[in-house]
């Protein structure tokens, strides 16, 4: 080995070398990629979950919201039947007033997409003044009503308390949580 030339050294350190590069560090530089590749997968994902972290946050935001507006509006259209407690107020509010109920006719739900109307005649003696304070009072109600049909005749035997009787229609609603699933029509019927 000591009569080689110079050049037949630098083949052996380059065959060496070679192999040491083949065996060692070529593997160790494929792991490394494949490292670098998998955590810039990772990191995507990472990024990927912090995004609808923040979506879901944002629609669990959303839905305390809505949850919270829907209690409210509970208040006003109701989700369950109140007929005795409805009727009770109503009685209250043309007694604070001083009005007398003559009539009071529940004329049944009516069935709409999302929730059912419930139409209340009502007849109601009394004063102009005290029925618009009665008015006043029901549109303060926190439940909504509305009035339609209304119609006011001076009594034929007025006294100082009853002048009036007015006839109306007095519409409230209840929510409804499912919405019917409507059939569609056979064609030959």
């Amino acid at each position: 080995m000591k009569d080689w030339p110079w050049y037949s050294y630098l083949v052996v350190a380059v065959v060496l070398f070679a192999i040491v590069f083949l065996m060692f560090l070529k593997p160790r530089n494929e792991k490394i990629a494949n490292t670098k590749e998998e955590r810039i997968r990772i990191e995507n994902e990472v990024n990927q979950l912090k995004s609808k972290k923040r979506q879901l946050n944002k629609i669990e935001a959303e839905l305390q919201t809505m949850t919270g507006t829907l209690k409210e509006l509970e208040v006003v259209i109701p989700q369950q039947r109140e007929i005795y407690d409805i009727l009770k107020q109503i009685q209250g509010l043309a007694y604070d007033s001083q009005l007398d109920i003559a009539k009071f006719v529940n004329r049944g739900e009516i069935d709409k997409e999302f929730y059912w109307e419930w139409p209340i005649a009502i007849e109601i003696t009394g004063g102009y003044h005290n029925l618009a304070l009665f008015f006043d009072k029901l549109s303060r109600f926190s439940r909504l009503f509305n009035t339609e049909n209304f119609a006011i005749r001076a009594l034929p035997r007025q006294n100082d308390t009853e002048t009036i009787t007015a006839n109306t229609t007095i519409k409230t609603y209840i929510f409804r949580e499912t919405v019917p699933i409507k059939k569609p029509k056979s064609p030959g019927k």
